[in-house]
Parts: structure tokens; sequence; C-alpha cells
């Protein structure tokens, strides 16, 4: 008899995930990092009725590096996953804002069009990062249950 405390490994996830979630991750350890280089580039856009642009550029570019990270490790890769969703959503208000108050970003003033396209890859990013997010192995306990943002026996 099995002790219902002590979990089984995980099963792991084929090679191609692992590969589209290092390869998804990357990008936003990147873009994270820059939040930190170049903080000047991202403040302009930060929605004024948030006060502190530089707070949320810091705070922003720990999670995409935390979350980006998080997405390529199996073990962290459902919470990141769902949690990254929740972050491009949110983050989409900067988007919003540079598009609603014609903010340049690096000196260029996009147009509707490059917005709409902007909206696009936001939602791309926020299904691949679901997508992700429901490839994760799951760690299943002895007694059958499993744990985390929709989990259930394998």
């Amino acid at each position: 008899m099995t002790d219902p405390g002590i979990t089984a490994p995980a099963p792991t996830a084929p090679r191609w995930i692992q590969i589209a979630a290092v390869l998804y991750g990357l990008p936003f350890v990147w873009v994270g990092l820059l939040h930190f280089i170049q903080p000047e580039v991202f403040e302009p856009i930060v929605p004024s009725y948030l006060g502190w642009p530089w707070f949320w550029v810091h705070i922003t570019g720990y999670t995409e590096m935390g979350l980006g990270i998080g997405i390529m490790m199996p073990r962290f890769r459902r919470w990141a996953g769902w949690l990254m969703v929740v972050q491009l959503a949110l983050l989409y208000l900067a988007n919003l804002n540079m598009w609603t108050s014609d903010i340049a970003f690096q000196g260029m003033r996009m147009g509707t069009t490059w917005h709409l396209i902007r909206l696009g890859v936001q939602v791309l990013l926020m299904a691949a990062a679901a997508g992700l997010a429901r490839s994760a192995p799951r760690r299943v306990r002895s007694d059958g249950s499993g744990g985390g943002p929709g989990a259930s026996a394998v």
C-alpha cells in the first residue's frame, strides 16, 4: 500500500512541447530584461491612471522574465502559462494606451492597422500560453488527485 501523500513522478511532455515552450519563453525573458536595460522605452506607454511608470516597467520586467522562465520549465509550466494569459491581458492596457493616446514607441507612431495586428498577436500569445499550460505534465498523487489550475488525474 502506498502513502496517499506521496506523489508519483510527473509524466514528461513530448519533446516538441518542450521546444515550443523554450521558443515561447525566451523572448519574454529578453523583453523582461529590456525593461531594466532601457526602461525609458517602456515608461511612456504606461497608462497615466496607474501612475509611477518606473515601478510598473520594473515589476512587469520581473514578471515577464519569471513567467518566461517558468513556462520553459515543465514543473512550473501549468501555473506560468495561466499567469502569462492574465499578464498578457493586463499588459495590453499599455498597448491600448499607446493606441488611444497616439503615443510613439521608440520614436515611431503606429497606425490603426499596426495596432490591430498587435492586438491579434496578443490574442495569439495568450492562446499559445493557454495551450502550453494545458500541455503541462500533471503530478498525480497516489490517491489519484492532482493539483494546480485545471488539473485532473491522468
